[in-house]
Formats: structure tokens, sequence, C-alpha cells
């Protein structure tokens, strides 16, 4: 089993200048601990820095303060070098003149892996969404949701250490939606991996996530962190349960006034 890594997000802020000039300033003095194999999950409401932050986790973003550090879960030290990391993006983001299979292959075909391990590799992670038998297929003949699932599998071919989740299933129907986050609780429950999602369903967060970290309107800032307390295997029914109901009524008792703030404020900068 690869070493388990926690993520430290130690007094991140970030600003940036508007297209008018005006320096505007998106994260605040951010500072959470994402534990070792397990889900945390980042809500909050629009605009307030949720995926800002998702790209600063992932090098893709530098922050104006602060820092992130990767830490070994064993020595409790910081890992010299930068884990494997993948990341699922809303967006599809397939190649659709390549199959299914040499889209879940390329960043394995792009670091030089041979062919029969790339499609080992490949088939297991068909496996992992349910969509073995459409190696073949193109992006066209797939719907939406099996769409998602090949993005899915092409970040788990690379078995990450770390995965993150940018609001993986927003475009999705709601019942697609309900399928997928059920498939993939049961994925992050046995792969061992560290995990973030960033998502705007409450629901989403508590079926998916060992830690919901909430955020307030922008600049964004940590509200509160909740441990989800509830017995996995999680699935639909999990939401009739009692405990349910309290974690939902909790997290939107802390976001309403914030969803509030922000939608009086978003049409401030331009």
């Amino acid at each position: 089993m690869s070493v388990g890594i926690a993520i430290e997000c130690d007094g991140i802020g970030l600003t940036y200048h508007a297209k008018s000039g005006t320096p505007v300033e998106a994260l605040r003095r951010v500072s959470f601990r994402v534990a070792p194999r397990r889900v945390t999950a980042v809500i909050g409401p629009s605009g307030c820095g949720k995926s800002t932050l998702l790209l600063i986790i992932r090098g893709l973003l530098a922050p104006s303060a602060g820092r992130v550090s990767f830490v070994d879960e064993r020595t409790g030290g910081i890992v010299p070098t930068k884990p494997r990391m993948a990341t699922v993006w809303q967006g599809f983001n397939l190649f659709p003149w390549r199959t299914v299979g040499e889209n879940i292959g390329f960043g394995l075909e792009l670091g030089g892996m041979s062919r029969n391990e790339r499609a080992a590799r490949m088939q297991r992670s068909l496996a992992m969404v349910d969509l073995t038998g459409f190696e073949s297929k193109y992006p066209r003949q797939l719907s939406g949701g099996m769409r998602q699932r090949v993005g899915l599998a092409r970040a788990l071919v690379m078995e990450p250490e770390v995965l993150l989740l940018d609001e993986p299933f927003g475009a999705l129907d709601a019942q697609t939606r309900l399928v997928l986050q059920e498939q993939l609780a049961r994925i992050v429950e046995t792969s061992g991996t560290t995990a973030i999602l960033v998502t705007h369903s409450i629901e989403e967060a508590i079926l998916l996530a060992d830690t919901v970290v909430v955020m307030t309107a922008r600049p964004g800032r940590i509200a509160a962190e909740i441990a989800v307390d509830l017995p996995r295997p999680r699935s639909l029914a999990t939401t009739h349960v009692a405990r349910y109901s309290s974690l939902f009524d909790q997290i939107y008792g802390l976001l309403r006034d914030e969803v509030v703030k922000a939608m009086t404020t978003e049409m401030e900068i331009a």
C-alpha cells in the first residue's frame, strides 16, 4: 500500500487584480489539515475561492501568502517531493479523437509506460468505474455520466496519492449524479487515497466526505470544520437517517448567511 499523505494548508492567502485594476482578496488566512486516506469536502458560496484553493494545492497557482505542505503519515515529516496527484474537473475534457481506452491511458503514455502495462492499468481503472468493455468507444458515443466516469478512470489510472475533485458531477442531471455519488463513495472508501472534493452540494459533501470544511463568502476563510460521523458505506438511504439531517442542518445554517452575503456582493467586482 502506498504512503498516506496528509495535506496542510497554513495561512493561505491570495489577492489578484480585477480588470479594472482593483485588488481583490480571494482567500484570507486559510488554514486546515486534510487527513491521510480520507475525503475532505470543501463547500462554500459561489466565488469564495474553493476552486482557487484547489489550484493552489495542485501547484497550478502560487498563493500570495502561506504555504501548502504534504506530510508522510508514517513519519510525520514533510515529503521532499510533491506526491502523485490527479484532478477530476467538472468538464469532461476528453479528447474526442481518442477512444475511451486511449483517453484513460494518455497520462501513462506521456510518462513513457509500455503499451502492455498501460493496457493492464487502463483495464483496472475501467473496472473501478464499471465501464469494462467500453475501451474502444469514442466520447461521442457515451452519455454525460459515462464520460465523467471516463474522466474519473483517467485520474485513477495514475494511482494518485492525492485525488482532487472539482465539482465532478456539477454538469450532470440529478439522477445520474446520485448514482455516481454512490459509485465514487465506494471507490474512495477502498482506494486509500487522500481526496479533496470541492462541491456546492451539502448532500454530496455528507455522502462522500469524512470532514466538511465550510468556507465564508469572499474573501474565503474557514468558517468551520465538521466531522461526518456517519458509518460507511453510504448511499441514498443515508439521507434518511436522523444524523444525516442534523449534519445537513448544521452545514446549511453555516452557509446560509454566507450565500446571502455573496449574492449581495457578487456584482461589485468587474
